[in-house]
């Protein structure tokens, strides 16, 4: 195999379903990126293209390749610099471009990088019919020529429109005096979230910020910004406590997810969140469709339904819930893994506007946010999501079905596969983007049953 054909097999298996994760050296690089944005320039025929990176220490170098890449296909770019997934997601719908790119690994390891790719509005490519292209002609390498180079505009300025959008998403005459910590993990979020809290201030919101791991570190002292994993999440608890805060707030590294800890410091899983976000959202819109995952659904379905609107459910990954909500017309859509998508943010995730919502439900209702979730999670408790790696993640999950199947009221294979029996339910999925098998389990107001049927899971799922 030639050194082209090398460069162009590294190309095509950094593409993952919907989006673009690679180990560095290995199958993602300059090259590689470049390729990429060569390849989106020429199957979109895109004529402006938004992209920003993240604050790892390989994104502005692999971001300057796709750049290249974009401008020698002829494509002009708004390049935004260090930002997030998000800003990109907005710059692109809001500048009315041909796409979007993020260089980003979000939460995976250090020698890994990536990007998120969007199209016009900010839509998800789907994996079936627009992603192949961009994938076959990376991984060819022949391009066809331009006429004309594209230019690349500085566009770091524009910062102020994003922080604006995301600060008309909350009624400041609403809100109450509150003392919100925030810790950004050192990744990307602390200069966006500095802007935002910037034109709250000017707008008279009475909040108060104290920063926690707020200051851009591409070596991340403090660990990969992760706040889903357990073992990350008492240093935001223990500030929260040491500091008296009314709730806790905490972001990935590209900040399209957020994470919340309530005044006692306790973290709050997030399929409790997606039920109060769409609760809070059919209290002002009764009757509008909510989208969520099947990985935990009880209280979910529960809220969404006591509320008076109609639970949807998608698919896992943010390109299977944009869809979703953009062909039912859904106001809000959650995921468990802390992902929240609003249809006024052009169907796109963020990390910033759900903890600029839960600010004014807690003002709205007078209340903490245990006291609006605690007894949600005693009627509907869950296992959180369980991650093995096993030997064969096939072959473990039939001895389940085998075993189970046969119990079940119900079996749905929407997303991995999900038995009912009543009063409990699991879902069991493989990754799409790591080698480990997923587990949930949920049950009707019983935890000993959780913890009984998780135990029999993973025995059964390790043989």
């Amino acid at each position: 195999m030639n050194a082209q054909d090398r460069l162009g097999q590294r190309a095509i298996t950094c593409f993952k379903a919907y989006d673009v994760r690679g180990e560095l050296g290995k199958n993602l690089d300059p090259d590689v990126a470049y390729r990429i944005g060569r390849a989106f320039a020429e199957a979109r025929q895109a004529k402006r293209v938004v992209v920003g990176r993240d604050s790892r220490a390989s994104s502005p170098e692999l971001a300057k390749a796709l750049i290249e890449g974009l401008t020698d296909g002829g494509t002009d770019v708004l390049d935004l610099g260090l930002a997030g997934t998000e800003e990109v997601y907005f710059h692109t719908g809001f500048q009315d471009t041909d796409g979007g790119i993020e260089v980003t690994a979000s939460h995976n390891p250090i020698n890994y990088n990536g990007m998120k790719i969007v199209g016009r509005g900010s839509a998800p490519l789907d994996p079936a019919t627009e992603l192949p292209p961009i994938v076959e002609l990376a991984q060819s390498g022949e391009f066809t020529p331009v006429a004309k180079k594209g230019s690349v505009t500085d566009y770091r300025h524009a910062r102020a429109d994003y922080a604006s959008a995301m600060a008309d998403f909350v009624d400041v005459a609403a809100l109450k005096p509150m003392k919100i910590l925030v810790n950004a993990g050192n990744g990307t979020a602390g200069p966006t979230f500095d802007a935002i809290a910037a034109e709250l201030e000017r707008r008279g919101a009475p909040l108060t910020f104290v920063r926690m791991h707020h200051d851009v570190d591409s070596s991340f002292p403090n660990g990969i910004p992760n706040p889903l994993l357990p073992e990350n999440q008492p240093r935001t608890s223990d500030a929260v406590r040491a500091e008296g805060a009314d709730l806790g707030v905490a972001w990935d590294g590209d900040f399209d997810r957020c994470f919340f800890f309530d005044d006692k410091g306790d973290f709050i899983p997030g399929e409790y969140i997606v039920g109060l976000l769409g609760a809070a959202f059919l209290e002002k819109s009764p009757g509008e469709k909510v989208v969520h995952d099947p990985r935990v659904i009880m209280n979910t379905r529960a809220m969404i339904g006591e509320a008076g609107g109609e639970a949807v459910v998608s698919k896992t990954g943010h390109a299977f819930i944009k869809r979703k909500m953009r062909d039912v017309g859904a106001i809000y859509g959650g995921e468990m893994s802390a992902h929240h998508y609003f249809r006024d943010f052009y169907y796109c995730d963020s990390g910033m506007i759900p903890w600029l919502l839960v600010v004014e439900l807690l003002a709205r209702k007078g209340k903490t946010l245990a006291e609006l979730l605690s007894e949600r999670m005693r009627l509907y408790p869950s296992s959180g999501e369980t991650n093995y790696e096993l030997a064969d993640p096939d072959a473990s999950i039939q001895r389940v079905i085998a075993t189970l199947g046969d119990k079940a009221n119900s079996r749905d294979d929407l997303d991995g596969v999900s038995l009912d029996f009543g009063k409990w339910r699991f879902n069991l999925r493989k990754s799409n983007t790591e080698p480990v098998v997923r587990l949930n389990v949920e049950a009707d107001g019983d935890p000993a049953l959780v913890a009984e049927k998780q135990a029999e899971l993973a025995a059964l799922l390790k043989g």
